[in-house]
């Protein structure tokens, strides 16, 4: 349902109601499913503007076993945190992401109002446009049920993955926020 929201409110949302959010992640082998044993590790960020519907990509990875593949963002499973999902994202891999090798970085901004930075599969199994597909990544985003995946020759499924969270609101910003508006009253 919030999806389906998410979708009305693409269409209509202005530039001051834009919904910018970021979401991170640290990769390792003990987060795919199943665990390796691998000694890669990696950092992961999403930058995404609803509103210029773009999504800004950057990871950084090292100490992988086997030379990357593929890499790409998997949404949604069923739980926050565990399990697979299909990849959400450009297949095979992120245009712009090094492959062959066991270390590098990609820092690129997608357009997300095209197909193309999806897989055609994900856009047919969520509505079967860009627009309700967009929704479903954005809704998979938030509740911690997409993940950033790399393969590699070692190992094929992924060798190392983490799943995107967008960090709460701190307390301190929260407080803050609270001191603003008896603040308010007493101007006026």
């Amino acid at each position: 349902m919030l999806a389906v929201g998410v979708a009305a409110v693409l269409g209509a949302a202005s530039a001051s109601q834009a919904i910018l959010f970021t979401a991170t992640t640290t990769l390792s082998g003990a987060a795919e499913a199943p665990p390796n044993g691998s000694p890669g590790t990696g950092v992961g960020r999403v930058d995404y503007d609803t509103v210029a519907r773009t999504m800004r990509v950057r990871t950084t990875f090292s100490g992988l076993l086997g030379t990357t593949t593929a890499a790409h963002i998997h949404a949604a499973t069923a739980v926050p945190g565990v399990g697979t999902a299909m990849v959400a994202t450009q297949t095979p891999s992120f245009a712009g992401f090094p492959l062959g090798v066991t270390s590098g970085s990609m820092d690129t901004t997608f357009d997300m109002s095209l197909a193309s930075s999806y897989n055609p599969a994900f856009i047919a199994a969520h509505g079967g446009t860009v627009a309700t597909a967009e929704a479903f990544f954005i809704d998979s985003l938030n509740n911690g049920t997409a993940y950033l995946n790399l393969h590699t020759t070692s190992f094929t499924s992924g060798e190392i993955r983490g799943f995107l969270q967008v960090p709460a609101p701190s307390a301190a910003a929260l407080l803050g926020l609270g001191g603003l508006i008896p603040a308010r009253r007493r101007t006026r």
